[in-house]
């Protein structure tokens, strides 16, 4: 198959070279899940790491009344793990599941640990993404205490208006935090602006 994605990805967040690129690279594997599947189920541990080439997932809880609490949409390309989970062998809190059909490279601890240990541009790549996505949950953590849902929703429309076209409008409501009701309401009157 070809690494390209995966491959740019790596040069699109660090100025890296194509040959420790390529080495980084060739220990992940191809693979395809099927729309609804469950990539990392709760209380497990992750013994691998996954780039999501395409397609859309989210992490989901369940709360005290059992009702699914979305609490991340992952967008193709993007790495998608439980990283405490991989990197501290404790099991996830969280399940992983597919939106829509998807295609990945994976690829296990022994490899990331090894390209750790002996690829500096890998050590400044990863600590890069970990900064990446560290932003990324403050700046969401922030935005559900500070922000009201209809302004959510139109920074999530304005910034990842995609979404809309691949997620059910109920994961996206659980995501933003409020009802499918309150959703479709917030819809409706922006639609009358």
């Amino acid at each position: 198959m070809d690494k390209s994605e995966l491959k740019t990805y790596f040069h699109s967040l660090f100025a890296i070279s194509e040959p420790v690129v390529k080495e980084i690279t060739e220990t992940f594997s191809y693979f395809t899940l099927d729309k609804n599947t469950v990539l990392l189920d709760k209380d497990t541990i992750s013994t691998k790491t996954y780039f999501l080439e395409k397609g859309y997932i989210r992490s989901y809880i369940l709360n005290e009344d059992n009702e699914e609490v979305t609490t991340n949409i992952y967008t193709a390309p993007c790495f998608v793990n439980d990283f405490l989970s991989f990197f501290k062998k404790q099991p996830t809190k969280e399940v992983y599941q597919t939106l829509t059909d998807c295609s990945f490279w994976e690829t296990n601890f022994d490899n990331v640990q090894a390209n750790f240990h002996n690829i500096t541009e890998f050590r400044e790549f990863s600590r890069l993404l970990f900064v990446i996505n560290y932003y990324k949950l403050n700046d969401r953590l922030i935005e559900m205490a500070s922000q009201k849902a209809e302004t959510r929703y139109l920074n999530l429309l304005k910034l990842q208006p995609h979404i809309f076209y691949h997620v059910p409008l109920k994961i996206i409501a659980s995501y933003l935090g409020i009802t499918d009701s309150s959703l479709s309401r917030i819809r409706k009157e922006i639609s009358k602006m």
